[in-house]
């Protein structure tokens, strides 16, 4: 679906969500994204990688209509309303807390005066190209095709086919109309209808006792609150992951090829994740990460990858869905990433600081834990000099990748730390060695003289603002003048109207990702220079540039991937964790509570 046809533009949607799936709302009362029953399964609606014929779920006023929406308190139920020459209505939408099978709850009531309402229902499983088998039961209508089934309940008689189910009414100041679709495996027994008043209310209720468990003070509370709920709304409960993003193939480049899945769980985003849970006071949350981070990447350390399933599983098998037009013609739209199958050693690094901090914060670590970290450093102590695809995943040929090698520090001062303290049994010394040679190797091959900046990779000229991550895990302390010259170099070279790119990209194919096309500012390594300025004791520059990055969230506080400062739109999956979580972390360094792990190593 073009934009100019739709007027959606990504921020213009919101989301619903019950801790196993999300589905995008927009602004024009259109569920144009969902998948059921879980956040990798295939799309029901699909709307927003194609057209209205790849699935949707529509309630919109008939005369054009003014839409104001917000999230009903600290919780995740939807009000949007729509304002039309004839009077208003109000669109209520939630998903309630799963039981045995999902639901989405729509609830349409009369404000003022009398709304003339098209619904129009487009059921298409398999990610919009599977047209499901009509059938009436129990007076409720089913769409079935292989084991996917949704169940349609409605106040009104739907018209059509398997194509497509529409009804016109009115709605009158007072009316209240519910509507509910329950999805299920099409070969066991029919669900139990839910009270849909009910639900939404017990799901708003869930969604603001969780909310009041937060521990968050400072002037950005209402911020941190919402990334906050938007991380829960991102995890898969029954395993305790987080998934990057509901959403595959929103482009980082509108009309471009940088279509990627992020339905999955990048171990990178670990220690990010447990700081704004923990500091958050959400410790349960934190403790079930970090179990589903020890099952992920249990066995063989030479195995381990970057990215896992929301439930832990390996198999990510990237294709094209080539019959999808993509969202504003962005393709190819791609399901599954390759990026599991790289080499990126950052990732150690990762799993090993966020066990680190796990056991600082008061976390238990068991006996195995403590095994499966050591044959990490083991095997790490015989391949930190190995080229890899670095944090961006970058295609080519794998380079020395400064991030990469300051991760693999991070993992073996983690151990060291471990092991001086006891809790790990062993001789330190051949790791302090170790971690000395390299922090020399880094120091040496990745800092460029000339620029005065860590690079990119080892050799390079490339300006990465991975680099600003330096003094965040401590490989530096922020005051190192290397570290001050690399803050300067983002500055000058990937700052732009308050936000910072990964790395310069060009129109046409470069020499850094060899994919063509320009990409958006990424919102993640913005809220990283601010952490960097706060750090570095430049407070004042820290803040207004945290308060310029937040101020381009959506209307009901959700970040995507990228910012394109030029058109001034959100760009690439959406709402994105790592955007969420740079954001609870920044604000945290921001009123000066920040974990004192920003100390010198090497």
């Amino acid at each position: 679906m073009r934009t100019e046809d739709r007027g959606m533009r990504i921020e213009d949607y919101a989301i619903i969500g019950d801790t196993h799936s999300v589905a995008l709302v927009s602004r024009s009362g259109s569920i144009d994204w969902l998948c059921l029953p879980r956040f990798d399964s295939a799309a029901c609606f699909a709307a927003l990688l194609g057209e209205p014929e790849h699935g949707r779920f529509s309630i919109a006023p008939v005369a054009p209509a003014r839409a104001t929406r917000r999230y009903r308190g600290e919780s995740l139920v939807l009000e949007t309303e729509l304002d039309t020459p004839e009077g208003k209505i109000r669109i209520v939408d939630g998903m309630p807390i799963r039981g045995h099978n999902p639901d989405v709850v729509r609830i349409v009531e009369g404000v003022d005066g009398a709304v003339r309402i098209h619904v129009e229902l487009v059921i298409r499983f398999e990610y919009g190209s599977v047209v499901p088998l009509l059938e009436t039961v129990n007076g409720r209508l089913r769409a079935v095709a292989g084991p996917d089934a949704l169940i349609v309940s409605s106040p009104i008689a739907l018209c059509g086919d398997e194509k497509k189910l529409w009804a016109e009414v009115t709605v009158r100041k007072g009316d209240c109309l519910p509507f509910f679709i329950t999805w299920h495996l099409s070969y066991e027994p029919l669900p139990e209808p839910v009270r849909p008043l009910h639900a939404l209310a017990e799901a708003e209720k869930w969604w603001c006792d969780w909310a009041a468990r937060a521990h968050i003070c400072g002037s950005y509370r209402d911020q941190t609150l919402r990334s906050l709920l938007t991380l829960k709304a991102l995890s898969y409960a029954p395993a305790g992951s987080i998934v990057a993003a509901p959403t595959t193939s929103l482009p980082e480049t509108v009309g471009g090829v940088r279509n990627w899945d992020y339905r999955c769980c990048w171990l990178r985003d670990s220690t990010f994740t447990l700081f704004a849970l923990m500091h958050a006071g959400y410790t349960e949350e934190a403790k079930a990460w970090c179990d589903w981070l020890v099952r992920a990447v249990a066995g063989d350390p030479g195995r381990l990858q970057t990215v896992y399933g929301p439930t832990g599983s390996r198999e990510l098998h990237e294709r094209t869905l080539d019959w999808l037009p993509g969202y504003d013609g962005s393709s190819p739209v791609r399901v599954g990433t390759r990026a599991a199958g790289q080499l990126q050693l950052d990732v150690y690094g990762e799993v090993l600081n966020t066990q680190h901090w796990a056991a600082r914060l008061g976390l238990p670590r068991s006996t195995e834990v403590s095994k499966l970290l050591v044959s990490i450093g083991s095997w790490l102590a015989a391949n930190w000099r190995s080229d890899d695809h670095g944090l961006w995943e970058i295609h080519g040929e794998p380079r020395a990748y400064v991030h990469s090698k300051v991760m693999t520090w991070v993992a073996i001062d983690r151990l060291v730390d471990a092991l001086e303290h006891g809790e790990l049994e062993g001789r330190s010394d051949d790791l302090r060695r170790l971690r000395a040679e390299i922090h020399r190797d880094v120091c040496d091959k990745g800092f460029d003289h000339e620029l005065r900046s860590f690079t990119q990779s080892y050799g390079s000229k490339v300006i990465d603002a991975s680099a600003l991550l330096i003094p965040i895990v401590g490989f530096l302390p922020a005051d190192d003048p290397r570290v001050l010259g690399t803050i300067d170099a983002v500055e000058r070279e990937l700052l732009h109207d308050g936000f910072v790119r990964r790395y310069i990209t060009t129109d046409g194919p470069n020499d850094v990702d060899r994919l063509p096309g320009r990409e958006g500012a990424f919102i993640a390594c913005t809220f990283w220079l601010v952490n960097a300025l706060a750090l570095a004791g430049r407070r004042d520059q820290a803040r207004a540039l945290f308060e310029r990055a937040v101020r381009v969230a959506n209307d009901v506080g959700l970040l995507s991937e990228e910012y394109d400062v030029e058109r001034e739109c959100l760009l690439g999956n959406f709402p994105q964790a790592l955007s969420h979580l740079a954001l609870v972390n920044a604000a945290r360094v921001l009123e000066d509570c920040p974990i004192d792990h920003h100390r010198q190593g090497g």
